[in-house]
């Protein structure tokens, strides 16, 4: 049976989380083609091999989500799949430049995103919020359009803008116009930092876009001050333990930063990334985070502290906090 535990997710990939069967699905009602011709033949592709390997699989998969249709029903299919771990609140990244790019609208893309979090709630009971990435390599303009249309979407429950994609050679400061825009227009700054880069990367998130959270943030291990610093600070990583591991930014679970973070005092909330590809689950990742030492408990309420949410669902969730019989004996 799943760990029915209440579970917050600040970091999945909503595109990274549509399973085998689903995806194919999605391919065949489009009229595309895929590099497998059926489940096991693609689960075989998902297979994880190294980072160049997943950003491939990832180009070679994701554009046959095309549609309106197809946007909503990944995020209600991400949102029962999580509810099933005991997800109450999730903030599910989407890449509105890579959709638009293969022939779908801005506002088709963030329509469909934005009415799958509302069916999301209407049908699970999880409440979903939207923080749509940036992908590290494309140009400005496309920076700034997404950062504008998040603005305009904030009423239906975009709450910031990400930078994602291939962290080394693009670092963040040359986005930092984009993340202007988006600060202005009332949303929280996101970024992937501190995954495969180190010090720098973090550093630009930090000053350049003034993230509010840092997405992974494990190489803040790498300087002490600047660990100290992102835990005097406040700022919420969400960490990926599977994900690290699969993408070998972690050699073994053993040598995972995440004790040294939260001995520094970092807030750590715990995430997916891109369950799909990486053969993981919110229940898995949990029980990772478990084996090196992070309760259940604090987990969820570093979530609280990291999530973009309105006061209103903050406090629904600090109730959920307070009233639940956490177990927080860690596993052998």
């Amino acid at each position: 049976m799943p760990d029915t535990t209440p579970k917050i997710e600040l970091h999945v990939h909503l595109e990274g989380a549509v399973r085998a069967e689903a995806l194919l699905d999605i391919a065949r009602r489009n009229g595309l083609t895929l590099p497998a011709a059926d489940v096991d033949e693609l689960t075989e592709l998902y297979r994880f091999r190294d980072f160049d390997h997943f950003i491939e699989l990832w180009v070679m998969t994701t554009h046959v989500i095309r549609t309106e249709a197809d946007f909503r029903q990944i995020v209600l299919a991400y949102a029962q799949e999580a509810a099933a771990h005991g997800a109450v609140y999730i903030e599910g990244i989407f890449t509105p430049a890579e959709r638009v790019a293969a022939g779908a609208s801005w506002d088709e893309v963030f329509s469909g995103f934005c009415d799958g979090a509302a069916a999301a709630k209407e049908t699970t009971g999880v409440e979903v919020r939207l923080t749509p990435d940036i992908p590290r390599g494309y140009p400005l303009d496309a920076a700034l359009e997404t950062a504008r249309y998040a603005v305009k979407y904030r009423d239906r429950g975009v709450v910031g803008l990400g930078l994602g994609g291939i962290e080394t050679g693009f670092p963040p400061d040359p986005y930092a116009p984009a993340f202007r825009v988006a600060k202005d227009g009332g949303l929280g700054s996101v970024p992937h930092a501190g995954e495969t880069e180190g010090i720098a990367s973090i550093r630009g998130a930090l000053d350049a876009l003034g993230a509010d959270r840092l997405r992974h943030g494990i190489r803040a291990t790498d300087d002490p001050a600047l660990l100290d610093e992102v835990a005097s600070r406040g700022v919420v990583c969400d960490v990926c333990p599977v994900s690290n591991l699969r993408t070998r930014v972690v050699a073994n679970v053993d040598e995972h930063p995440l004790p040294a973070m939260r001995a520094a005092g970092v807030l750590c909330s715990i995430s997916t990334d891109d369950p799909a590809m990486f053969g993981t689950d919110l229940g898995r990742e949990y029980a990772v985070a478990a084996r090196l030492g992070l309760s259940a408990e604090d987990a969820f309420r570093a979530g609280i502290a990291g999530a973009l949410c309105e006061e209103r669902t903050r406090a629904e969730l600090t109730t959920i906090a307070d009233a639940h019989a956490w177990e927080n004996t860690q596993p052998e």
